[in-house]
């Protein structure tokens, strides 16, 4: 683990060193040279008692991230820090699965695996990626090419709306409470990192607090990810299309006031969850434009309040005067948009309709 940290952080100094002293962009293929120079060095000799393998998927990992740097969908790339754990990725050249057990490259005994799930039967492994989190736990996560069977067609469909106080309201009327997994841990989580402020830094006292924060921090993920899994595996199992908003996570965390109650709520992963799940067993999984009126727009008669504010959760419609509870309503018009868009592709704002048909208009016949 510490040497593919090493070799990551010495491939991005030289590339970040090589742009801002001389313009000049390096790859894969120019670390990669580096490598084997850095290996012939006297006080990195201890680099060659590991497989090469991990510390090249190192740096096919950092090309990655600044791949994802120029496409604009991510940070310049930040030094590896020991503290914060690490992974180490083994392709199939870098290690044997021998009767249901783990060699890696260069190691003479199996991987001691407490195995949370047996593979499939007749699956081989193509990558096994070695993680160790900031807790200290290490984990081994095992990557299979297996067939997943549909699920059996539902004749049910279901809208979905989040929310904070409910994480979700269904377009069936029912609501699931947020467990609201950092709110649960957070004094336990204050007290741990005030003890952790108060200790020397580089004393064993202050690694051992350090330590103890990021188990609290470990609770809380775990708590969280368990709650989602069990409730995204259940909808996909009962549902055969499920609808949300495509909501941008990112601009509505910038509301201070609401940042810390959406991140907790984690609708990004719950909506990712859904996804990948809806596409394993053979659901029909909808995104609807984020900018559709599912709060404001009447379930019953279609009309559009101009105003909703968010402390108002029930109100009654002034054409059609049905009560409507407001996120119960909004999951009703999420389904209706996500049905619509998956039957014959339609847009869910007229006005987006009459933009894109002016633009068609205005097009200059090619000559």
């Amino acid at each position: 683990m510490g040497c593919t940290r090493l070799v990551y952080n010495r491939a991005l100094a030289a590339r970040t060193e090589a742009w801002y002293e001389r313009q000049e962009r390096l790859g894969y293929s120019e670390t990669s040279t580096m490598l084997t120079g850095w290996k012939k060095q006297e006080d990195l000799q201890f680099l060659n008692e590991v497989s090469c393998v991990p510390l090249q998927q190192g740096l096919r990992h950092l090309q990655t991230a600044f791949t994802n740097f120029f496409a604009g969908r991510a940070k310049y790339p930040n030094f590896k820090k020991k503290h914060h754990g690490g992974n180490a990725e083994f392709t199939k050249s870098a290690f044997k699965w021998k009767d249901g057990k783990v060699f890696l490259a260069k190691c003479q005994q199996p991987l001691d695996i407490r195995w949370s799930r047996q593979l499939p039967v007749g699956a081989e492994p193509s990558t096994i990626t070695v993680k160790l989190a900031p807790s200290g736990r290490w984990t081994v996560s095992i990557l299979v090419d297996v067939e997943i069977a549909a699920l059996p067609e539902s004749p049910h469909q279901i809208g979905l709306d989040l929310g904070i106080t409910s994480l979700i309201a269904l377009s069936n009327g029912e609501k699931v409470a947020n467990p609201k997994a950092f709110k649960a841990k957070k004094s336990k989580l204050r007290k741990a990192q005030k003890a952790l402020s108060r200790k020397k830094k580089g004393s064993n006292n202050r690694h051992k607090a350090r330590l103890k924060v990021a188990k609290v921090h470990a609770e809380i993920s775990d708590a969280r990810n368990d709650f989602l899994h069990k409730l995204t595996t259940r909808l996909v199992r009962e549902n055969q299309t499920i609808a949300v908003e495509d909501l941008a996570v990112k601009n509505l965390v910038k509301n201070h006031q609401l940042a810390l109650s959406i991140s907790d709520a984690s609708w990004g992963e719950l909506v990712r969850q859904l996804e990948y799940k809806c596409n394993w067993y053979g659901r029909n999984f909808v995104k609807i434009d984020r900018w559709f009126p599912s709060s404001k727009r009447c379930g019953h008669c279609g009309h559009i309040v101009d105003k909703l504010p968010l402390n108002i959760r029930e109100w009654d419609c002034p054409k059609c005067e049905t009560r409507h509870d407001r996120d119960v309503n909004a999951a009703k018009n999420i389904l209706a948009a996500g049905l619509a868009v998956s039957v014959c592709g339609a847009t869910v704002r007229p006005e987006q309709s009459k933009s894109v048909l002016a633009g068609a208009r205005k097009q200059k016949p090619k000559s």
